[in-house]
């Protein structure tokens, strides 16, 4: 009787929201011949994130070459009560690409310090992932309510009417900033920012740029797991679209780019093939050793951060940084208007790696 009060009590604090499964695979299948019929051939990162994909992540951030996870939760430890201390009473929190939520439980801990109930309304492509993280998360949590939405960002953040009165602080973790690219991110910045009131703040978590050694491991764990979930994609178009790839006959491939400062990943086919797709009514040609683009991921050097908020109207309020100052756990907020002074960005403390 209590376990299924239990679950009662969870069911009613729990809200899904799910994108239009149609036009999901429509748009998959669009993106899907659209890039592989392209030179150079591509395929856009966002179609990572299927069920296997989401768990082959969450296996990657295991990985001890993999360091974001770990420096990551690092700084949010260290810095949670100051990271929610600008918040107002009510805030309710907003996560973009929450994936399992294990980081993100150091801050509703914060938040629920400062008042008795919290809203959480976290924002993933993987439906499966979302209810499993958020019924835990309610276990856990009494003081919380969920509204979760299984969709991509852009539908996500369309759909937030709803929180449009209350105090919010904007979570983007994992450094997933990253994929976008600089002047996208701009962008992307932008319009997070035209939702947020000047009370409203955005905690998003940026990578550094670093020694090439240490992001090429990064990227291709000795494990391979970065190579099953590159490869996934093809697996999730066999199964989706009717793709007859051998999976067996393309490799991972990820490098530093120093220039422009980002990672690049690509599959590359190992002998020339030519590979139908049965739903698209293509085939797909292939030389030995051409490559598919899947992902880029950018690092920024600080003055680089300072740049991108201030192109999309917000300015870094505060920054926090691992022991190993590897990554940047930045809060934004709205830029002042050209005629107030601008306040001094400070730096967290304790997160000087002293």
């Amino acid at each position: 009787m209590e376990r299924e009060r239990g679950i009662m009590q969870e069911t009613l604090r729990f809200q899904l929201v799910e994108g239009g499964r149609d036009r999901d695979l429509d748009a998959f299948a669009r993106d899907v011949k659209t890039g592989l019929t392209s030179s150079p051939k591509r395929l856009p990162c966002r179609y990572f994130y299927d069920r296997e994909g989401s768990y082959l992540f969450e296996a990657i951030c295991r990985q001890p070459e993999y360091y974001l996870p770990r420096a990551e939760r690092e700084s949010l430890v260290r810095g949670a009560a100051e990271m929610v201390s600008g918040c107002a009473p009510g805030t309710v929190l907003i996560e973009l690409g929450s994936g399992s939520a294990t980081k993100t439980r150091v801050l509703i801990e914060a938040l629920l310090a400062r008042q008795k109930s919290l809203r959480y309304i976290p924002i993933d492509i993987s439906r499966a992932i979302l209810e499993e993280s958020c019924h835990e998360l309610l276990r856990d949590f009494p003081a919380l309510d969920v509204t979760a939405m299984a969709c991509e960002y852009q539908e996500g953040l369309a759909r937030l009417n709803g929180a449009a009165g209350a105090p919010k602080l904007i979570l983007w973790l994992g450094s997933n900033i990253g994929n976008l690219e600089r002047v996208e991110a701009t962008r992307f910045l932008r319009q997070i920012g035209g939702l947020m009131s000047p009370a409203d703040h955005l905690l998003v978590t940026i990578d550094l740029r670093k020694e090439r050694a240490v992001l090429d491991s990064a990227y291709d764990d000795s494990q391979g797991f970065t190579a099953r979930f590159n490869l996934n994609l093809l697996v999730r178009i066999n199964r989706e679209l009717g793709g007859r790839f051998d999976i067996r006959t393309f490799r991972h491939r990820a490098f530093y780019n120093e220039g422009p400062g980002r990672i690049e990943m690509y599959l590359v086919s190992s002998r020339p093939q030519c590979v139908p797709i049965d739903d698209l009514g293509i085939e797909v040609s292939f030389a030995e050793g051409e490559a598919i683009h899947t992902e880029d991921s950018y690092k920024y050097s600080l003055a680089e951060i300072d740049a991108l908020a201030g192109a999309a109207g917000l300015r870094v309020e505060r920054q926090w940084f691992d022991g190993g100052r590897r990554l940047s756990v930045n809060l934004l907020a709205h830029a002042p208007s050209p005629t107030g002074s601008s306040p001094m960005r400070e730096e967290g403390r304790g997160e000087r790696g002293e």
